[in-house]
C-alpha cells in the first residue's frame, strides 16, 4: 500500500472519531439549549400569571368591592384574570396553555386532570417542592410543563372557600355550594401548570446540529485535499524521484540523476546522505577499473 494511502486511512479513522465525538457532544448541547429555553420561557409565562394575580387582586378587587356585595363578579378573581389574560393569548397560540388547576375547584374549568392531579399530589406530598417541570405528549406534538403549587397562604382565601355557609351569597348564586370548599390554611389545593411547545426549538436544535455537523464534514474534505496536496508536493514527489534515482544506481547506472537538494528538512539530509553515497560508489568503482 502507498503511503499516501496509509496516510488518507489514519486520517480519515482520526476524523470519524472526531466526527462522532463532536456529533455526540454538539447534539446533547443543542438539545439541553433548546430544552432550556422552553423551560425559560414557560416560566416567564408563570411570572406573567402571577403579575396578572397580583394586579387583579391589589388593584381591580378594590374598586369592586361594593358591587361584589350585589353580584358576584369572577373578573375579581386572581385565578379567573389569570387565565382569561392566557386564554387570549391562546387564539394566537393554541399550542400554549395555562390553567390553575386545582383539585376541588369552585369553577369547574379549574378542575384538574388526571396528569395535573397527579402533580397537585405531587406538591401535596413534599409541600417544600417549589417547583416541577416536565415532558408529555399531547394531539399537537410534545409539549414540556411547568408547575407550581397553589398554597392558601392568606385568609382571603378562606372567607370563600371554607363553607359554603361562609362563602359570598353571590357566588354561592354563580358556583353552587357543592364544589369549591373545605379548603385549610397552608394546604396545597391545586397547581399552576404551563405548557409549552417543544416542536420549534427542538426543531431549530436539530437544524443547527445538521448545519455543524455539515460544516465540520466541509472544513473536513477541505483540510484533507489541503493536507494531500502537501503531501505530495513536501513529501511524496521528493521520495519518489529519490527512489527512481536509487533505483537505477542500484541497478549499475550512474547518470540516472544527481540527487541534488536545497532544503534542509529530513528528506533533504537524506538527498544529500545518498547523493555522498552515490559519489563513494562511484568512486570505489573507479578504483576498481583503475586496479585491474
Amino acid at each position: 500500500m502507498k503511503l499516501i494511502w496509509k496516510f488518507n486511512l489514519v486520517l480519515l479513522g482520526i476524523f470519524l472519531l472526531g466526527f462522532a465525538i463532536a456529533g455526540y457532544v454538539s447534539y446533547r448541547a443543542l438539545q439541553a439549549n433548546a430544552r432550556e429555553e422552553i423551560v425559560q420561557n414557560a416560566r416567564l409565562m408563570m411570572e406573567a400569571a402571577l403579575a396578572s394575580r397580583t394586579y387583579t387582586s391589589t388593584q381591580v378587587k378594590p374598586l369592586l368591592e361594593t358591587q361584589l356585595k350585589y353580584e358576584f363578579l369572577p373578573q375579581t378573581v386572581p385565578a379567573y384574570a389569570a387565565t382569561e389574560v392566557f386564554n387570549e393569548m391562546r387564539k394566537r397560540h393554541p399550542d400554549y396553555g395555562y390553567k390553575e388547576a386545582t383539585l376541588n375547584p369552585t369553577n369547574p374549568r379549574d378542575r384538574a386532570s388526571d396528569w395535573e392531579a397527579d402533580i397537585v399530589n405531587k406538591f401535596r406530598m413534599s409541600a417544600t417542592t417549589p417547583e416541577l417541570y416536565g415532558e408529555r405528549d399531547t394531539p399537537t406534538g410534545r409539549s414540556l410543563y411547568v408547575a407550581r403549587p397553589i398554597q392558601v397562604k392568606s385568609g382571603t382565601c378562606l372567607e370563600c372557600h371554607s363553607t359554603a355557609e361562609a362563602a359570598p351569597r353571590t357566588m354561592i348564586d354563580v358556583y353552587g355550594n357543592s364544589n369549591g370548599f373545605g379548603w385549610k390554611m397552608n394546604e396545597i389545593i391545586g397547581a399552576q401548570v404551563v405548557s409549552v411547545p417543544m416542536a420549534v426549538p427542538i426543531a431549530r436544535a436539530t437544524q443547527s446540529f445538521r448545519t455543524f455537523m455539515l460544516s465540520l464534514l466541509g472544513v473536513f474534505l477541505l483540510v484533507i485535499v489541503l493536507l494531500n496536496v502537501m503531501l505530495y508536493t513536501i513529501v511524496i514527489s521528493r521520495v519518489t524521484r529519490l527512489a527512481k534515482i536509487a533505483n537505477q544506481v542500484s541497478l549499475g547506472n550512474m547518470d540516472a540523476g544527481e540527487f541534488k537538494t536545497k532544503s534542509k528538512d529530513e528528506i533533504g539530509v537524506l538527498t544529500e546522505a545518498m547523493a555522498r553515497m552515490k559519489a563513494s560508489v562511484v568512486q570505489a568503482m573507479n578504483m576498481l577499473d583503475g586496479s585491474k
